[in-house]
């Protein structure tokens, strides 16, 4: 049998940036590849290049680091088929695992096990229409569910979704301002306004670092 592979762009260790995780160290594993373009991607390097790497030599770069926390992320890291069975492995070591999935990818198959973020694109990403709806039937209460939201025209949309598929029933919806083209205060007013149940985020990584790769 030929050994497992996957295209990576990075491995690397920060705190974790978003998500309920926010603040915990964490290692990253930045998959190559992405079939969306959303035109606030901030990372478009991932989209080419990257090196192919085998099983033992991810979780060998993995264990460098005392942690327990992982994140699987891209580019789009469904779209590698091999990402599953590194998801599973991930569970099957003991690792507290979460995906960073744009929503555009099929599900069904990701280990039960591992805390799925999928994004919902907004009108403003210009990728809306690759939205795959009925990946909420995949969605459980651990998982989060993403809005990032570039506008009011955005905000009012996404507040449509939440409230006509309710989807704050199925998990945790998070309310993030596209970074350098929506205030962060203006939709922190927008959400209190509107009294949704919502959590606000901003990517704290940005915060500390700005938009240093590997951070």
């Amino acid at each position: 049998m030929s050994e497992s592979k996957l295209r990576i762009t990075e491995i690397f260790y920060s705190l974790q940036g978003e998500t309920c995780a926010v603040g915990l160290p964490t290692v990253f594993v930045r998959l190559t590849g992405c079939p969306l373009r959303c035109l606030y991607c901030d990372t478009a390097y991932a989209f080419s290049g990257g090196d192919w790497m085998g099983f033992p030599t991810i979780f060998s770069q993995i264990k460098n680091y005392k942690t327990s926390y992982i994140t699987v992320t891209g580019g789009e890291p469904l779209a590698q088929p091999e990402c599953l069975p590194l998801l599973k492995q991930l569970c099957d070591d003991g690792y507290h695992v979460s995906l960073e999935t744009s929503g555009a990818m099929p599900l069904e198959d990701v280990d039960i096990r591992v805390r799925k973020i999928m994004d919902i694109k907004t009108p403003d990403s210009a990728e809306v229409e690759r939205n795959r709806w009925q990946n909420l039937r995949c969605i459980n209460d651990k998982d989060q569910i993403k809005f990032v939201i570039c506008s009011e025209q955005d905000y009012l949309w996404s507040k449509q979704q939440l409230e006509s598929k309710a989807l704050d029933s199925m998990c945790e919806v998070l309310f993030s301002p596209s970074h350098e083209q929506l205030n962060p205060a203006q939709l922190a007013d927008w959400i209190l306004r509107d009294q949704l149940p919502v959590r606000f985020q901003m990517q704290l990584h940005k915060v500390l670092w700005g938009d240093q790769p590997g951070k």
